[in-house]
């Protein structure tokens, strides 16, 4: 964690309406990566195109900026596994509305609303809340390069010991 200046955990909650790559269904599993940086993945739910993962993955943050990529596949054994479509996580409006220092706002506060745009791999608007001391984001990432599917993740920032906070710079 040289150099981090936070973890993001992403909090993979479940897919919907997922594209079958076996013969009836799909084994599908997410990969969350930073470049060659970083890569990691959730458990794999077996024979289910609406799995619920509800695993949380944290990323080591080097650089407010950085392209985050999630990507989903269908596990295979004997084969290499079949990619089900990616998406991007973009997390510039999340670091925004944290660089504001909105510590102790009632709870559930909505402090920023993002809309889907050519930009974003959103399928829904998505909320940045305040919400039990600290500032989350909930995702409906559709995925990219396949015919159908959809991802719901969660994102919060997490600050590491010694490490100036976000909300203060």
């Amino acid at each position: 964690m040289e150099g981090a200046l936070g973890l993001l955990r992403v909090r993979v909650q479940k897919g919907i309406n997922l594209v079958v790559r076996d013969a009836s269904s799909s084994d599908p599993f997410v990969v969350v990566s930073i470049g060659n940086e970083q890569k990691l993945k959730t458990r794999v739910v077996h024979n289910n195109c609406n799995p619920e993962w509800n695993d949380e993955l944290s990323l080591a943050i080097k650089d407010l900026n950085p392209q985050i990529l999630l990507t989903v596949f269908d596990k295979d054994t004997f084969t290499s596994h079949d990619k089900m479509g990616d998406a991007e996580i973009d997390i510039k409006p999340y670091v925004e509305a944290m660089k504001m220092g909105l510590q102790g706002l009632p709870n559930g506060t909505v402090v920023k609303r993002v809309q889907p745009d050519r930009k974003n791999c959103l399928a829904d608007e998505s909320c940045i809340v305040w919400k039990d001391g600290k500032m989350i984001q909930d995702m409906f990432l559709r995925l990219r390069n396949v015919e159908s599917g959809e991802v719901q993740i969660q994102i919060e920032w997490i600050d590491l010991p010694g490490r100036k906070s976000l909300q203060s710079s």
